[in-house]
């Protein structure tokens, strides 16, 4: 007799759905795992083997060969364990072959047949809830899949439980979502003293989700700027929050199965790999951009990133999404981000003072700013000198506004560009528009248009770097709860995007 459980592979984001099948015929007692198992499902046969012995089960005499189809779509992780124990019983007739059939498990067993977490629940849960299936998961993992909803979360502690549900000696009730995590951050844009064009940058970024570069020297507040902009972020939708924790999830970064509706804000260390930002290694894993999904990359001294590095960052800017292309795995994930960059202007760091700057200037700062590609540089919507902060500026007390107060302002922004929106779901923020919406959207009036036409044929402004000051000037009409765009807004856009060299 043949016993079927199912359980999932997982492929970027995507659970595909596996069918685990296990037969017990006559022959030499033998272990089988076939079907492009990798080193780790390989092993559940020994963990399997000494979780029935736990409960008391022994192995018959004979061959018991395990198969995962489809046999060509590899299969990796732990998770394995538990759907090979399930069909195995199915088909010693322990628990009852349809109640296998109408789950799908994933889970770790120990030795002593205790189910311990794995990572994936919820994109196993959107899996199983798919295929109309009950979803079979350890305890830890249960507060995490039932926040799908659509589908039964079982979640046993031990192989032991598992039996007893589906025989019916002690059936265990559904799983229920975890808590909703909605931390607020401690660090207020009052804080910051001084800096109130970088304060003014950092909040048009965040209404349109715009990327931006802030550069000034050593102690300037950049960094302390790029912290407090979770703080004026508004909280994620449901449906953000359910895209961004599939990532976490398959990262093992949930805590208690709780859905965050805080945005995620991820700042890698300049010596990060390519395959730790993009993504990729064992697995093609998601990188720091897809774990920054719908939220922000902060990426501190910038140009001391690999050149190599930093180039793979052009296309999941423009897309939104990332392919990481390997010999064995072909995955794509989503990466819609806010890119924050901060860097200092030289090697040094003291180009601007003259008496501070090295003997190469102003040639040092051309060099370590040429780090940053045209191309690259091109994909910056706002680009903000940050001066050193004025000592007097520093004496003040309570100055600015706080983080609430243009969260404020911020959130209102956003309402309005979600109801723009609201007809074209692969737009969601002026960052996002494109072709003839933005055309209609971002149009400006005659006068707006003037010095619009004026400033590209000047400066020679790209056709990207045309059509981003229109989105940034459509923020910033926002912001001023502004129907049209008018030339102050194309104005301060400019005025943002002409900072810098690079157009």
């Amino acid at each position: 007799m043949v016993a079927l459980a199912y359980t999932v592979a997982f492929e970027g984001v995507e659970a595909r759905l596996v069918e685990v099948q296990c037969a017990v015929t006559p022959g030499l007692p033998a272990f089988s795992i076939v079907g492009l198992p990798d080193k780790a499902v390989s092993e559940a046969r020994e963990r399997v083997r000494a979780a029935m012995s736990a409960l008391g089960i022994a192995l018959p005499s004979k061959r018991i060969t395990v198969n995962l189809s489809p046999a060509d779509l590899p299969k990796e992780g732990s998770h394995f364990d538990l759907p090979i124990a399930m069909a195995l019983l199915a088909a010693l007739e322990v628990i009852p072959l349809d109640e296998v059939e109408g789950s799908v498990a994933l889970g770790e067993l120990s030795l002593d047949g205790t189910l311990v977490p794995v990572v994936g629940a919820l994109p196993s849960a959107m899996a199983a809830a798919e295929d109309d299936r009950t979803l079979v998961c350890p305890k830890a993992c249960g507060a995490e899949a039932a926040w799908v909803g659509a589908t039964p979360v079982i979640a046993p502690a031990s192989l032991s439980e598992v039996v007893r549900h589906f025989t019916g000696q002690s059936v265990l009730s559904p799983a229920k979502p975890g808590e909703v995590e909605l931390t607020t951050g401690s660090r207020d844009l009052r804080d910051v003293k001084g800096q109130e064009r970088a304060k003014r940058a950092l909040e048009i970024a965040a209404a349109g989700r715009h990327h931006m570069l802030m550069v000034g020297t050593p102690g300037s507040g950049k960094s302390m700027l790029a912290a407090r902009l979770p703080g004026i972020l508004p909280p994620l939708t449901a449906a953000e929050a359910l895209e961004t924790s599939m990532i976490h999830s398959l990262s093992g970064l949930l805590n208690d199965g709780g859905i965050s509706r805080a945005r995620p804000f991820r700042e890698p260390h300049h010596t990060a790999s390519m395959a730790a930002l993009v993504g990729g290694g064992r697995g093609a894993k998601p990188g720091e951009i897809s774990l920054a999904h719908n939220g922000v990359l902060f990426m501190d001294e910038f140009p001391e990133f690999p050149r190599t590095v930093l180039e793979t960052l052009r296309q999941p800017i423009e897309t939104g999404e990332v392919v990481v292309a390997r010999a064995n795995a072909h995955v794509r994930y989503p990466c819609r981000f806010m890119l924050m960059a901060a860097a200092n202007p030289c090697k040094c760091g003291y180009l601007p003072d003259a008496n501070r700057a090295c003997s190469r200037a102003p040639i040092c700062g051309e060099d370590y700013m040429g780090r940053i590609s045209g191309p690259l540089m091109d994909r910056f919507d706002l680009r903000v000198e940050v001066p050193p902060v004025d000592f007097q500026d520093l004496d003040l007390s309570d100055a600015g506004e706080r983080s609430s107060d243009v969260a404020g302002r911020v959130a209102a922004a956003r309402d309005i560009q979600s109801d723009r929106f609201s007809e074209q779901p692969q737009m969601r923020v002026n960052a996002d528009a494109e072709g003839n919406i933005l055309e209609e959207i971002a149009a400006p009036d005659r006068e707006g248009r003037d010095v619009l036409l004026k400033a590209a044929e000047r400066f020679g402004l790209s056709a990207r770097g045309y059509h981003r000051i229109l989105r940034v000037a459509r923020t910033i009409a926002d912001l001023a709860g502004s129907e049209g765009v008018r030339q102050p807004h194309i104005a301060e856009a400019l005025s943002f995007r002409l900072t810098l060299s690079g157009n």
